[in-house]
């Protein structure tokens, strides 16, 4: 080996040395605060937000501590998008269809009848939404956009949709809320966790919910009612406080960004979403429940009740500056290929 190519290869061996210790030089100790509404025992707890922090602290080899402040203990749940727009905390997870009108595009996941498993269903929102986010929640980093699916649970049966009307309904999501209306329903405008209040005070009669979900925050102990169909999909999204990630060293925004991507939200929603059905035949071992097998033609009427909702979406997404159309159809190919489109 001649002198030359001795000195080349110490050199190159040196620069990636230097290049390496001021990557980890950078790589400095954080934490990042994540934020939810949830209680600590509820099934994306454990199927999702704990597995997810997990593997970002072996992948960070510790150096991003992953604190989890649930339960409304940084703010109300409404507030989440906006405490990580601010940075009362790092990472929240949000419910945009608790501010019906703000996020008009990621309502599409919100259609009655549009999505029939989560898991593919968060993967197709995910990919969907890309195009998307960046306009649409532009103060903050988006990481994940997953869904969970849920039916009507109620102190009476609900079997046709002309039986809402004069009903007090706490709706899920803003879609829902406007599908309550038009069946001629009250709307009970409460977060998840003050639900069970609502409907033991009365002043809620039924509630749209994912199944597991219902036995997590007590609900069970009010609504004895449960449709067994595949009613609505909320969307949710796993939102980064801008400044927090840009003050990471670059092997750390690695970490995040594998982090935050279309593998992960699917897994996300299948694991949380396979725990959420679940639920189902829990309430029915039970005992005290009756799980409503709904008949062709009270489907088909609570399929026909939901038609004006896709119309209005794609009015809005037009507002918007889309051509809702195409870009519904493009949601739906993408949950055909995902196998979770509700035909």
């Amino acid at each position: 080996m001649n002198r030359s190519f001795r000195i080349a290869r110490i050199a190159a061996a040196a620069i990636l040395a230097a290049g390496t210790a001021h990557a980890m030089a950078q790589d400095k100790p954080v934490e990042l605060r994540f934020a939810h509404w949830l209680p600590p025992t509820h099934p994306l707890a454990k199927t999702g937000f704990e597995p997810w922090a997990k593997s970002v602290e072996a992948a960070s080899k510790g150096s991003i501590k992953v604190v989890f402040f649930p339960a409304q203990q940084l703010g109300k749940a409404p507030d989440h998008y906006d405490m990580a727009r601010d940075g009362i905390a790092d990472m929240t997870w949000i419910n945009p269809g608790y501010q019906a009108g703000r996020f008009p595009m990621i309502s599409a996941g919100e259609l009655p009848f549009l999505m029939s498993k989560p898991g593919g269903g968060s993967a197709a929102l995910d990919a969907w939404y890309a195009k998307y986010e960046e306009a649409e929640m532009k103060d903050v980093r988006m990481c994940l956009s997953p869904v969970h699916i849920g039916t009507m649970h109620s102190k009476k049966p609900i079997l046709d949709p002309a039986e809402v009307k004069g009903m007090k309904i706490r709706p899920s999501n803003g879609t829902v809320q406007a599908f309550m209306t038009l069946l001629g329903a009250t709307n009970v405008q409460v977060s998840a966790p003050e639900s069970r209040d609502a409907l033991e005070k009365g002043v809620a009669d039924a509630i749209t919910f994912p199944w597991h979900s219902i036995i997590t925050f007590g609900i069970d102990k009010v609504v004895k009612h449960h449709n067994d169909q595949r009613l609505y999909a909320s969307t949710f999204n796993w939102v980064i406080n801008k400044g927090w990630y840009d003050k990471l060293g670059p092997t750390q925004k690695k970490v995040i960004d594998d982090h935050c991507n279309n593998e992960w939200a699917g897994k996300v929603g299948a694991a949380w979403g396979d725990d959420e059905d679940s639920g189902q035949q829990k309430l029915e071992a039970k005992g005290g429940h009756t799980i409503h097998k709904l008949t062709p033609a009270q489907h088909k009427a609570w399929r026909d009740a939901a038609q004006p909702l896709y119309a209005s979406w794609i009015e809005a997404a037009g507002k918007a500056g889309h051509d809702g159309k195409a870009a519904l159809e493009a949601l739906r190919a993408e949950l055909k290929k995902q196998g979770a489109l509700n035909e």
